[in-house]
């Protein structure tokens, strides 16, 4: 097997996972408070991130402190991307909301342009400005169907637009894991803190906890799959695949809430993802262009 072979397994496989917790998630706070469901499967994330950074004897001294503050507000985004995401997920369809953050690429290239002076050509910002009508397809401003989860989606997007810009920043002596662990563990103490102040909370039942358990997994396997994915696979090959989450979020909307997008969401789902791998490729090529200058 080559190793683009693994790197577009590792990825599809990443996708799949963090898309099964996202449906997970979406099944356990139909029966628990939202931050209840945070705060656990936070505690099996964190488990999981912290076992493989200390059975990898990842090496954390030396961070510089523009580094620490890039974690900063990386973890802040990450924080509120992951509130406003599960609190949209609850209250819509998995696919519709997984379609509406597909956009996220689309805006981390145009913020990028913006705020960290990327180079970006008229066809990039011709192809972003028609995903972004996609996602007007999708969240349908005006319409009977646009609601706050709606705004909420769109929300978790300029969010993960600050995670990711202040992921890019970061120096390469910044050990992955420990970046991820540093998130799992706020938005874990989040968690915690959001059930606190409710006030709530309801009794775990087998069924759920193994759900939570499972969820949890989800996510470290996800995280774990994609980072070696990127490692091992040409990127122009490899990266294109994340848009295969929009492909596993209709199959289980549909398999386990019997939910499936109108055919307006679909034809934005599809403009976006099209203009997203046009903007990923063209990034592609002007980079090799510039590598050979």
């Amino acid at each position: 097997m080559t190793d683009n072979m693994r790197g577009v397994i590792l990825m599809t496989v990443a996708m799949a996972a963090f898309v099964g917790n996202d449906t997970i998630m979406k099944l356990v706070t139909e029966e628990m408070p939202l931050f209840q469901a945070i705060f656990l499967r936070g505690l099996v994330t964190v488990a999981g991130l912290g076992l493989i950074l200390g059975r990898g004897r990842v090496a954390l001294r030396g961070i510089e402190p523009h580094d620490r503050r890039l974690i900063g507000w990386r973890t802040f985004g990450e924080l509120a991307a992951t509130i406003t995401f599960l609190y949209a997920l609850t209250r819509m369809p998995l696919a519709t909301l997984s379609a509406i953050m597909q956009a996220a690429p689309l805006a981390v290239t145009l913020a990028a342009a913006l705020f960290l002076r990327a180079p970006i050509g008229i066809r990039r910002l011709a192809a972003i400005l028609t995903g972004f009508l996609g996602v007007l397809l999708i969240v349908r401003p005006g319409s009977g169907d646009f609601g706050i989860e709606a705004v909420l989606g769109l929300v978790s997007v300029g969010f993960v637009v600050l995670r990711d810009l202040t992921t890019r920043q970061l120096g390469r002596a910044v050990p992955s894991v420990f970046v991820a662990l540093v998130a799992a563990v706020s938005v874990t103490v989040m968690g915690g803190i959001g059930t606190l102040l409710s006030g709530i909370w309801v009794g775990v039942s087998p069924r759920i906890a193994l759900l939570i358990l499972l969820g949890g997994s989800f996510l470290v396997a996800g995280y774990l799959s994609a980072v070696a994915a990127m490692r091992v696979g040409d990127i122009d090959l490899v990266a294109p695949l994340r848009y295969t989450s929009l492909v596993f979020a209709l199959i289980l909307g549909w398999v386990v809430f019997g939910d499936w997008p109108e055919t307006l969401t679909l034809i934005g789902a599809a403009i976006v993802v099209a203009t997203g791998i046009y903007t990923f490729y063209r990034e592609q090529k002007l980079a090799r262009r510039a590598g050979r200058g």
